[in-house]
């Protein structure tokens, strides 16, 4: 592989015009062909299977009149009754508006108004709050922004009457997808001053960025004409560009290195340096960029196709921009040559780049990573026990962790979500934020009556239950076919408490009432699909874990023919996640540091995170894990000295590691005020790991790990003499 790696680079820096025009052309027309044909991204959180999805199907069938999807309309007067002539009647007026939008299906006018046949919604006893719903026939997806605007242009005699009005559902937050804004700039500047520091020039720390552009502009296009054949959620791309920015500037840095290195080593011939550079640090550029996709890419055997959906819009990004490095990256190093180094700093002496897999000096070499190395070496049991107690200790309250989706009352302050969120809970109590919609199929061979006293004595039993305010009356179908029932908790969508009682109503409550009817109750509702997608993450999270696990353990064999070498990878891969895991539970769930990221209330852990973070940091892992094992095994194949060889491979990359993973870290971090609490989330979980993986684990726990296995860990590699 690395002969062909090095084939590869020597051909695109042998013609260099070539290649980088053949990138810019491709580019641009991804660019081009997604900006015509690409499709729109789309929040689509169903579960195929999920009582939830069957009992949405089953409603939609039954009862036409619910539609698709739906927004909630919140009217408040601060001031007054919204009772009062004017305002009635301009209430009355907006919703006559909005039943007119293309898509809708109805609209709730919440005032009592005997003009008005269909009027219907909820008034608070004081008269100053209510909620109406507007239902559509299609999805919030299809329907787009516009839906929202149209809805906000049409309350605007309301809120010239002096009422507030806001909005909140699936058609509403289509509006409010996350976009990266700044963030990509922050780190993108971040990421520059690192590289400026570890390079010492201009030119070399530009080279890093540059390509990962040119890589993640391709990426984020195929990711684009990826969405029209496929359902892919509006937070999926900047997941994508978070994972391809840092991801793609990491492997250039690794390239650029070598590349370096080989200069200094006395080779003249830069079409010569590129080949080395694409065939030594692109070997395990492809590798570790493999295992990334690889892992990514295993969210699709999940059976949750929204999340395989993100590993797909990951993995796409991820390859593009690996692809860059070990092509595009090349051409213009052997365009450059020795220019790599102009501009630069005059504070740091032009001295030798450190190298890959730097030989020469495995115990004699001179400076702080060597010394480093040999005090490991010689404490490798402390620093193993040390290094292991203090991870376990940070992933520790991953044992309290709690899946979950956050609910509006996380959203921004400002957004209409929030405040339509904030203005139902304190006029009717937090349970109206997320009813449960109860569906009963009524087997033809029950009677009317019969029918009836089933829905009957389940409305009764449900309304025993201390988690239940308050049941609705059944509604029957028109055709007679369904019973549908309203169900408000006490408390709020996201409370663990509410999950509980879902879980109740299908294993207790409703089988209590309705087994003898031979007839069951199926849950629908947003906060029933939540509950769905976190019982199904749960479930399948284990099978992702070791399908993964396996995956990359097999690549790592296929590698460095070693087997205890991919069995070590893997559990310090583990020990890393389970640091992210632990520390996103310390600040989402007990509230540790929130309002210094944006979020002003504790929160679950969103249940795509686990299994999100998972794939990713697996693979992100085993870049540093290549890189530096990659660099041990050069020396070793050399001396044939296990100590002295895991001295020289941390001598050699433990620079390149900590300023590779420096890099991702503030990449990663910079999304971190996207108000998006999923993206706040990753950003946090993906910048702990990369931290922890660089420091902990990979400059102490695994040369550590190594120096205690001593010629154990290279089994069966022959060593020299």
């Amino acid at each position: 592989m690395e002969r062909t790696l090095e084939r590869l680079g020597r051909a695109c820096a042998a013609q260099p015009w070539h290649t980088i025009a053949a990138w810019l052309l491709v580019a641009v027309a991804l660019v081009g062909i997604g900006q015509l044909t690409g499709g729109s991204f789309v929040n689509d959180f169903r579960v195929p299977g999920a009582e939830s999805q069957r009992a949405a199907d089953l409603i939609q069938r039954h009862f036409p009149a619910y539609g698709a999807d739906s927004a909630e309309i919140v009217w408040h007067a601060a001031d007054g009754d919204l009772r009062e002539a004017d305002r009635a009647a301009a209430i009355t007026a907006a919703v006559g508006a909005i039943r007119q939008q293309p898509s809708v299906v109805d609209a709730g006018n919440p005032l009592p108004d005997a003009t008005d046949p269909t009027s219907g919604g909820l008034l608070s006893p004081d008269g100053r709050t209510a909620t109406s719903t507007v239902r559509y026939d299609r999805h919030a997806g299809e329907l787009g922004p516009t839906a929202y605007q149209r809805l906000d242009a049409a309350v605007a005699p309301a809120r010239a009457a002096g009422i507030d009005v806001d909005f909140r559902g699936l058609v509403v937050d289509v509006a409010f997808e996350p976009t990266t804004g700044s963030a990509e700039l922050v780190g993108l500047a971040a990421a520059a001053v690192v590289l400026l520091v570890s390079f010492g020039s201009v030119v070399a720390a530009g080279l890093p960025i540059l390509v990962a552009l040119v890589g993640l502009a391709a990426g984020t296009a195929l990711v684009l004409i990826a969405a029209a054949a496929v359902d892919i959620p509006s937070s999926a791309p900047i997941v994508a560009v978070m994972l391809g920015l840092g991801a793609g500037i990491d492997y250039a840095l690794f390239v650029v290195t070598r590349f370096r290195a080989a200069l200094a080593d006395g080779t003249t011939d830069p079409v010569t340096a590129a080949g080395r550079a694409a065939g030594t640090a692109g070997h395990a550029v492809l590798f570790a960029g493999g295992t990334v996709v690889v892992a990514i890419l295993g969210l699709l055997f999940t059976g949750i196709p929204f999340v395989g959906a993100m590993g797909l819009a990951g993995a796409l990004t991820v390859t593009a921009t690996m692809a860059a490095a070990l092509t595009l990256l090349p051409a213009v190093l052997g365009l450059l040559g020795g220019r790599v180094d102009a501009g630069r700093l005059r504070r740091r002496p032009a001295g030798r780049a450190t190298p890959t897999g730097e030989r020469g000096g495995a115990t004699g070499a001179t400076g702080r990573w060597p010394a480093w190395g040999r005090h490991v070496e010689r404490h490798r049991l402390a620093y193993a026990v040390g290094a292991t107690l203090l991870l376990l200790v940070i992933t520790a309250p991953v044992f309290t962790l709690r899946l979950g989706t956050p609910d509006d009352g996380n959203q921004p302050a400002h957004w209409p979500q929030r405040q339509a969120y904030d203005r139902v809970a304190a006029a009717f109590g937090p349970g109206w934020n997320g009813p449960l919609v109860l569906a009963v199929p009524v087997p033809a061979a029950l009677s009317a009556t019969e029918a009836a006293d089933a829905s009957d004595g389940l409305a009764r039993r449900l309304a025993a239950d201390p988690a239940v305010e308050l049941v609705t009356p059944a509604q029957l179908s028109a055709d007679g076919q369904v019973a549908l029932l309203t169900v408000v908790p006490r408390y709020a969508p996201q409370d663990d408490r509410v999950a509980d009682l879902v879980h109740r109503v299908r294993s207790d409550i409703g089988p209590a009432a309705l087994d003898r009817y031979s007839t069951e109750v199926l849950i629908a509702g947003t906060t029933a699909f939540m509950i769905d997608i976190a019982d199904a993450v749960a479930d399948r999270l284990p099978w992702v874990v070791l399908a993964v696990i396996i995956a990359a353990g097999l690549l790592l064999v296929a590698m460095f023919r070693a087997p205890l070498i991919a069995v070590k990878a893997a559990v310090l891969a583990l020990l890393s996640i389970g640091t992210a895991y632990g520390v996103l539970v310390v600040i989402f769930q007990w509230g540790w540091g929130l309002e210094l990221i944006g979020v002003d209330r504790p929160v679950p852990i969103m249940s795509v995170v686990p299994m999100l973070l998972f794939a990713v940091l697996f693979g992100l892992s085993m870049d540093y894990e290549v890189f530096l094992l990659s660099a041990v095994r050069e020396e070793y194949r050399r001396s044939g000295d296990a100590g002295a060889a895991v001295v020289a491979g941390l001598a050699g990359t433990g620079r390149v590691i900590t300023a590779a993973a420096t890099i991702m870290a503030v990449v990663f971090l910079s999304f971190v005020w996207i108000d998006d609490t999923l993206v706040k989330m990753i950003g946090i979980g993906l910048a702990t790991a990369v931290v922890i993986d660089a420091t902990v684990i990979r400059v102490v726990l695994a040369p550590a790990v190594l120096s205690l296995l001593g010629h154990r860990a290279w089994w069966p590699v022959r060593r020299a003499g």
